[in-house]
């Protein structure tokens, strides 16, 4: 989530319990210790990653602010969400693996006869007040309790449009486990989570959940929650891998050369769920364009087109000036020229991605027409200098 941010602390007494907390004691020392740490905050890879609005600040609000902008980036009608219950979730998946996209980031993905369950965020707002915020443009599709046991939920990082306090309260009474960025379990502990249910990780390590392997991987973007960002908490994509299936969850992330390494020690994968909204002129290095978010998976994948891509992270809330369709409908539009199959699912509706994929612009019944059509002059493809998949570089390691 991009945002503005305080700097004055603020008396502790009246730090709202949404703010989570700081992390200290071995938590800290382990922190300091890491390789992506230095000068006292985590670093970005590729470079700092402007984290603010740049340019003029009248220019943003101006664009941010104006009437028909406004109208613009919300629906125009009631958002339609799948019926989805218990019952159909309750039903094995016959290909293996499963995808949910409950709006937003967050994602159940059913895999090799587990569960996991990617930034759940089942809150009205995406905010530390009940009052104030960027609030649901749809509903929750299923309430949390109705997605059955999970395994083990994942979080990419600690805005709150990705770690959501009812949400992890919630969940704080089941005997589900958490993975985690390196000191995000601070906030979870705060809020109820016991340490022994915690697996939190700096990039590149991995941990074991039943016949899983979860392992953290870079992202370009930052952190923070309270009324100062001390950038003590990481963030990360993570890559699930099961005996037979493997997927991605991009978190937050602005484009950066990173996920050619990903892809290439951890892919192909069979569904990548990529962060295509809340990108801005205003703050290009920390979320993705469509066009980005393409040119990611093309990346993960080897620099072809293969699985299937999940657009994420739009449709939800209201968090920058772009048109409230504007992700889905480009999305569409670049991988089908690059050839790519795409997912767009209706947030609840499950698909299965080597079963029938969804594709239909389904909000085209409740947007305001996107003002501008995508026009490029020829399709996306991966970086020129994509490295090659993960078993050509084993074949080469053998020569």
């Amino acid at each position: 989530m991009t945002g503005f941010r305080l700097t004055s602390p603020g008396p502790s007494a009246l730090r709202p319990a949404a703010f989570g907390a700081d992390p200290g004691g071995e938590r800290m020392a382990r922190i300091r210790r890491s390789p992506n740490f230095k000068d006292g905050v985590f670093q970005n890879p590729g470079g700092v990653a402007r984290t603010r609005p740049s340019g003029s600040a009248l220019d943003f609000a101006k664009i941010y602010f104006d009437k028909d902008a406004r109208l613009r980036r919300a629906p125009q009608g009631t958002v339609p969400v799948h019926a989805t219950t218990l019952a159909d979730l309750a039903r094995p998946a016959a290909t293996g693996l499963r995808l949910t996209w409950a709006g937003h980031s967050s994602v159940l993905v059913e895999i090799d006869g587990q569960r996991v369950l990617f930034d759940p965020v089942w809150g009205e707002r995406c905010s530390p007040f009940p009052f104030a915020g960027p609030k649901r443009l749809h509903p929750v599709p299923l309430p949390l309790a109705a997605l059955g046991p999970v395994d083990v939920v994942v979080i990419s990082h600690d805005h709150y449009d990705h770690l959501d306090l009812p949400t992890i309260k919630a969940l704080a009474g089941t005997d589900t486990l958490f993975a985690v960025p390196l000191g995000v379990g601070a906030h979870l502990e705060h809020w109820g989570v016991s340490a022994t249910r915690l697996r939190e990780l700096d990039w590149h390590e991995d941990t074991k959940v039943g016949g899983l392997t979860l392992t953290a991987t870079p992202a370009r973007h930052f952190c923070g929650r309270g009324l100062r960002n001390t950038q003590h908490t990481l963030w990360a994509s993570w890559v699930v891998a099961g005996e037979e299936h493997r997927v991605y969850h991009s978190g937050d992330t602005g484009y950066f050369d990173g996920f050619r390494e990903i892809g290439a020690a951890h892919g192909p994968f069979d569904a990548t769920m990529i962060q295509v909204g809340a990108y801005s002129e205003y703050w290009p290095d920390i979320h993705m364009t469509p066009e980005e978010g393409l040119r990611a998976h093309l990346d993960l994948q080897g620099g072809v087109p293969g699985g299937v891509l999940l657009p994420i992270h739009w449709g939800t809330f209201n968090l920058a000036p772009h048109a409230w369709a504007e992700p889905g409908e480009w999305m569409k539009d670049v991988a089908d020229e690059a050839g790519q199959a795409v997912a767009l699912p209706q947030p609840g509706e499950p698909f299965e991605p080597a079963g029938k994929v969804p594709t239909e612009r389904w909000w085209r019944g409740v947007s305001a027409p996107v003002e501008r059509a995508w026009h490029r002059p020829g399709p996306v493809q991966a970086s020129a200098s994509a490295v090659p998949p993960r078993d050509e570089l084993d074949l080469a390691g053998d020569r």
